[in-house]
C-alpha cells in the first residue's frame, strides 16, 4: 500500500471507516465547503494564473510575506517542485513518505539515504512531523540541521504536511537561502480531492519554482479555500486541540491492548502489534474499516500506521482490531 485512502475500490466512498488516511475525522469544515460553493460560480472563468488571492491567504496564514510563497495544486506538487529545481543527489530518512524517493527518481536524482553527514548539492527531505513516526523535531533542532547544511553547500526541504497538530515546531517563517518548507492543507481541512498545498522558500527560488509550475495549478475551489484561511485560523487550532485528546486516548487503548506505540504529535499513530497483521488488516477491509500497512515506508508487517479519528471510531477500531483474539 503506497497510499491510504483507497475508498474506491468496492461501493460508496462514505461506507468506509477509512483509518488509513490522516483526515480530519469530522470531514470537511462548513466554512470550506461554503467557500467552494462560492467558488462554483466562477468555474466558467479561468483561474488567476498569478493566484493572488491564494497567495495572499496562504502568506497571512504561514506567517511569511507573499514573495516567499507559491500555492501548489497539493503537497505532492510542491514536493516535485523542490525535486526539479535541484540537480543534485536527493537525500532521506528512514522511514519516511515515499513520494520523497518516486519524485527524486521522476526527476532522474540520484537518491540515498542520510547517514548524518552532508556533501556539497545534496538536498536533505525530511518531514516534520515525521510520516509516519508522528514525532517531531523541534524548531531550534531544525534550524540547526538548516546551518549545518549550508556549511556544506547542500539544501535542507522540510515536509511540514502535519505541522498544524504543533505549529511551535513549524520553520516556515524562517525560510531562507537553503532551506525549503513545503505543505498541505489537505489534512487540516480534509480536502484531498482539492488539492492545496503551498512551498514557502526565499524569493528568489520561489521565482524559480513559479517558472517550473504548470499554469493554472491551482483551481478555482483550491484558490478560494486558500484565500479564506486567515480567517479561520481559531478553527483549525481548536481541531488541533481536539485531535491531541483524541490521539492520546487511542494510543492509550492500544498500549493497553500490548502494542507498541510511537509517540507523536501528528493527527496519527504508528503502533507495531509484534506480529504480521496481513490477515487482520483483510479481515478489517472485509468489514468495511482501512488501516494502513507500512511496507512503503520500509517498515515489517507487524506495523500499522493508525490515523486519529473521533472517539466513537477509535473505540470501533480498538475492538475490531482484536476480535476474535
Amino acid at each position: 500500500m503506497k497510499h491510504g485512502g483507497n475508498v474506491w475500490e468496492a461501493g460508496s466512498p462514505s461506507g468506509w471507516l477509512d483509518f488509513s488516511a490522516n483526515l480530519r475525522p469530522e470531514g470537511t469544515p462548513d466554512w470550506v465547503m461554503r467557500a467552494m460553493r462560492a467558488a462554483l460560480c466562477h468555474a466558467r472563468y479561468y483561474p488567476d494564473r498569478a493566484m493572488r488571492a491564494a497567495r495572499a491567504g496562504l502568506a497571512a496564514y504561514a506567517g511569511v510575506p507573499e514573495a516567499c510563497i507559491l500555492p501548489t495544486a497539493g503537497g505532492v506538487a510542491a514536493i516535485d517542485l523542490c525535486m526539479a529545481q535541484h540537480p543534485g543527489r536527493v537525500r532521506t530518512e528512514m522511514p519516511a513518505f515515499g513520494e520523497y524517493a518516486e519524485r527524486a527518481a521522476a526527476h532522474h536524482r540520484e537518491h540515498a539515504l542520510w547517514d548524518g553527514r552532508f556533501a556539497p548539492g545534496d538536498l536533505l527531505m525530511i518531514g516534520n512531523p515525521n510520516n509516519p513516526t508522528g514525532s517531531a523535531r523541534r524548531r531550534e533542532e531544525v534550524l540547526a540541521l538548516h546551518a549545518q547544511a549550508c556549511r556544506s553547500g547542500a539544501v535542507l526541504a522540510v515536509d511540514e504536511a502535519f505541522i498544524d497538530f504543533c505549529p511551535e515546531h513549524s520553520v516556515r517563517r524562517d525560510a531562507a537561502p537553503g532551506l525549503i518548507v513545503v505543505g498541505s492543507l489537505t489534512k487540516t481541512l480534509c480536502i484531498p480531492g482539492v488539492r492545496l498545498g503551498y512551498v514557502c522558500a526565499a524569493p528568489e527560488l520561489i521565482a524559480r519554482m513559479e517558472h517550473l509550475a504548470l499554469p493554472w495549478s491551482l483551481n478555482m475551489l483550491a484558490a478560494e479555500i486558500a484565500a479564506q484561511l486567515p480567517m479561520h485560523m481559531e478553527d483549525i487550532r481548536r481541531d488541533a486541540e481536539r485531535n491531541a485528546q483524541r490521539r492520546e486516548r487511542l494510543s492509550d487503548l492500544l498500549r493497553s491492548h500490548g502494542a507498541r506505540v510511537e509517540p507523536s504529535q501528528a493527527n496519527f499513530l504508528l503502533a507495531d502489534f509484534g506480529r504480521d497483521m496481513g490477515a487482520t488488516v483483510e479481515r478489517l477491509r472485509l468489514q468495511h474499516i482501512l488501516v494502513r500497512t507500512c511496507a512503503s515506508f520500509g517498515l515489517g508487517k507487524s506495523v500499522l500506521r493508525l490515523a486519529v479519528r473521533t472517539d466513537a471510531e477509535n473505540d470501533m477500531l480498538v475492538n475490531a482490531l482484536w476480535e476474535n483474539g
